[in-house]
């Protein structure tokens, strides 16, 4: 479950609409005491990842962050990006995000800084590193905004229907990019790209949602819709959509990446 954000960009540039994923979209100013964890946990992060790049030469890896408290769930995590290691040092993170208030999301490219600039539920990043052939069919997707834009589908609902093409989210969007850099000569729309994620054995997160929580869900909020979901899965209170934890579970199981480790926040 997450929140989105807008047109890809480097990480200085902003748009005038704000853009969140993995978190309620609450108009409210940062304090000192959430800005200072927030980019203590960045720079901590940073750290963690260059270690692992001069340990193994990791250039790209999956990043996580907990942006909502999804425990009634059973998640810990909320949003996941791609982070990869420019050639002049500094890490970047290719991600989806919800701009807020609308039913619309774009995807960005940020600094980590900005990643974990969010009013976060939990200072605390997860890192999951791909396979080497992995990260070399993703590290040329990241870098190229049309390419990671090619299956990028603006319409937004935070529990968009797995296997479903109406909406996206930014976990979704994550995979199915994925699905596209392993396959670039025959993976050209988000259908494909599903089925290979089918064929990968990707097991989705089942939501038990009751029918006010999703009435309540649909009419409150822009950016949540169930209207993609089959009717005999919607209707029995099964949402199946894209999880962080699912896919960190996902990619471990088929050796895609290694098991993932976590960074916390530690006061300075």
């Amino acid at each position: 479950m997450c929140c989105g954000c807008a047109t890809l960009a480097v990480a200085a540039v902003l748009v005038s609409a704000p853009a969140h994923a993995g978190r309620s979209c609450e108009a409210k100013k940062p304090t000192p005491q959430v800005v200072e964890r927030g980019m203590a946990l960045a720079a901590q992060t940073s750290q963690a990842l260059d270690a692992e790049h001069a340990r193994s030469g990791a250039k790209v890896v999956l990043i996580g962050r907990a942006g909502q408290d999804l425990g009634k769930y059973g998640l810990r995590y909320s949003h996941l990006g791609w982070a990869y290691k420019t050639p002049e040092g500094p890490w970047r993170v290719t991600h989806k995000l919800n701009d807020c208030g609308t039913a619309l999301g774009h995807v960005y490219r940020q600094g980590l800084g900005e990643f974990f600039l969010d009013d976060l539920w939990r200072f605390e990043a997860v890192v999951a590193v791909p396979s080497a052939a992995v990260q070399a069919q993703l590290w040329p997707v990241l870098t190229e905004n049309a390419r990671a834009k090619a299956l990028h589908t603006p319409h937004y609902s935070m529990v968009s229907y797995v296997w479903g093409q109406k909406y996206q989210q930014s976990n979704q969007w994550a995979i199915e990019t994925l699905a596209a850099a392993m396959e670039p000569t025959t993976i050209r729309t988000r259908e494909q790209a599903q089925a290979w994620l089918r064929f990968k054995g990707y097991e989705p997160t089942t939501l038990r949602l009751g029918p006010l929580t999703r009435l309540g869900g649909r009419v409150g909020s822009a950016n949540i819709a169930f209207d993609d979901h089959p009717s005999d899965k919607r209707y029995s209170d099964r949402i199946e959509t894209v999880t962080v934890d699912s896919v960190l579970a996902w990619m471990q199981r088929t050796q895609l990446a290694a098991a993932p480790f976590t960074v916390l926040y530690q006061k300075q």
